[in-house]
C-alpha cells in the first residue's frame, strides 16, 4: 500500500511540475512569423474612381451648385443617345462619388472586390442608391477593375420641419463584392532566387531571432537580417520553383519579439499607452492641483417709498483657494510596469496630469523609455 501510495504521489507531483511548466512557456509570449512580417512584394494595391450613384429619394446633389454632377450627368445620357444640352435639370435623386478599393495580392481576373463609396458633393444620404459602371483606375493610370450595384449604408437620417437626427455617416456607403477585376498584377512568386520578410515593427533583435528560426528549421544558413526591418531569404535548391511551400513552413515557426520600451502620448485625447518594458529609476513624485473659485453675488439696494432715492446694485464677491492632491509617493529603482501604473494611481491623478508627471520624470533622467508624443 505504501508504494502505491509514494508511486500516485510521484505521479502527481510529475503532473504538477509539467503543468507548471507548460504555464511557464504559456506566459512566455512567441509569435508566428506570419504576424510579424510580410512577404515583400505580395501585398494590396489602392483603386480608386468617379462615378455617379443614381435611383435617390431626392436626396442627391444640387445640381445648380454641384456643376460636375451636372456635367457627369450630361456626358453619361449623350454616350447613351440622349441630348440634353442646355435643357434645365432638376433632379435631386443622382450624387457624384468617389470609388475606392484595394486590388488583393495575385487577384485574376473575373474575381470580385470589395469597394467603398463615398459622396462628393452636397448630397445628404445615398441610402437606396445604385453606382453606375465605374472603372477603377490603379496609381499608374490603368484600369484593373469596374464597380457597380446597390449600395448598404450603415447610418441614416431623418428630418422634419424644426429638427433632424443623423445617426452614423448616411453620406458613405459599401458594396460587397462590387467590383469585377479586369487586369491582374504580374509577380512571378515562384521563379524569385531569393525572398524578403518585412517587418511589421522594425526591431534589431527581431529580425535576427526571425533568421535564426528559420536556419534552425531549414538546417542551412538561408536566412540573414539586413537591416531591423528586413529578413533575406536565400530559397534552398529543394525549393526552386515552389517557393510557396517553403512560405508554408516558415510562416509557421514561433518566435519571440523583442520592441524597445516606449510610451505613446496623445495630448488630444489624454491617451498614455506604456509598453511591457518600461522601467524607472528611484524618483520622488508630487502633484497638486491649485483651484481658484471665484463667485459673484450682486445684492439689489432699492430705496425707501416717497425717498426719491435710486436703486443701486452692490457687487460681492466671494474667492476661494483649494490645493488638492498633497501626496508625495516615491517610486522606486527599477520597477516594472504594473508597480508603475499602481504608484502613480496611488497619488490619486488623472490621465491628463499623468502626461504631465511622465513627461517630467523623463526630463529628470529617471525614465527608461522612449515618449512619443502624437
Amino acid at each position: 500500500m505504501r508504494r502505491v501510495r509514494s508511486t500516485r504521489l510521484f505521479q502527481v507531483a510529475c503532473a504538477a511540475m509539467l503543468a507548471l511548466a507548460s504555464s511557464a512557456l504559456s506566459a512566455h509570449a512567441t509569435s508566428r512569423i506570419k504576424d510579424l512580417a510580410n512577404i515583400e512584394g505580395v501585398r494590396q494595391n489602392q483603386l480608386i474612381g468617379y462615378g455617379l450613384v443614381v435611383g435617390l429619394n431626392g436626396t442627391g446633389d444640387t445640381l445648380n451648385n454641384i456643376p460636375f454632377t451636372k456635367q457627369s450627368l450630361q456626358a453619361m445620357l449623350e454616350r447613351m443617345g440622349v441630348n440634353i444640352r442646355g435643357a434645365t435639370i432638376r433632379t435631386g435623386n443622382v450624387a457624384a462619388v468617389m470609388v475606392t478599393g484595394n486590388l488583393p495580392a495575385f487577384a485574376t481576373q473575373g474575381t470580385r472586390m470589395d469597394v467603398t463609396v463615398s459622396a462628393l458633393g452636397d448630397a445628404k444620404n445615398l441610402q437606396g442608391g445604385t453606382l453606375l459602371v465605374t472603372p477603377l483606375l490603379g496609381a499608374d493610370g490603368n484600369v484593373y477593375a469596374v464597380a457597380q450595384g446597390s449600395l448598404a449604408i450603415s447610418g441614416f437620417q431623418a428630418e422634419g420641419e424644426a429638427a433632424k437626427i443623423v445617426r452614423g455617416v448616411p453620406t458613405v456607403g459599401r458594396i460587397a463584392n462590387g467590383a469585377i477585376i479586369e487586369r491582374e498584377i504580374e509577380f512571378a512568386l515562384n521563379r524569385l532566387p531569393n525572398v524578403r520578410l518585412a517587418l511589421r515593427n522594425a526591431d534589431f533583435t527581431t529580425a535576427k531571432r526571425i533568421a535564426a528560426a528559420v536556419n534552425d528549421f531549414l538546417g542551412v544558413k538561408t536566412a540573414e537580417p539586413i537591416d531591423p526591418s528586413t529578413v533575406q531569404l536565400s530559397i534552398p535548391p529543394e525549393f526552386k520553383g515552389n517557393v510557396v511551400a517553403l512560405l508554408t513552413e516558415i510562416e509557421q515557426l514561433q518566435v519571440d519579439p523583442d520592441l524597445a520600451a516606449k510610451i505613446v502620448i496623445d495630448e488630444r485625447s489624454g491617451i498614455i499607452v506604456m509598453g511591457r518594458d518600461v522601467r524607472v529609476a528611484t524618483v520622488a513624485v508630487a502633484q497638486g492641483n491649485l483651484t481658484v473659485t471665484i463667485s459673484e453675488s450682486p445684492q439689489v439696494s432699492q430705496p425707501n417709498p416717497l425717498s426719491r432715492g435710486r436703486t443701486v446694485v452692490t457687487p460681492r464677491t466671494s474667492v476661494g483657494v483649494t490645493e488638492d492632491g498633497k501626496k508625495f509617493a516615491v517610486v522606486k529603482d527599477g520597477v516594472s510596469l504594473q508597480q508603475l501604473v499602481d504608484g502613480l494611481n496611488g497619488l490619486g491623478i488623472g490621465p491628463r496630469d499623468l502626461i504631465s508627471i511622465l513627461q517630467a520624470i523623463k526630463a529628470a533622467g529617471a525614465i527608461e523609455a522612449d515618449i512619443e508624443v502624437m
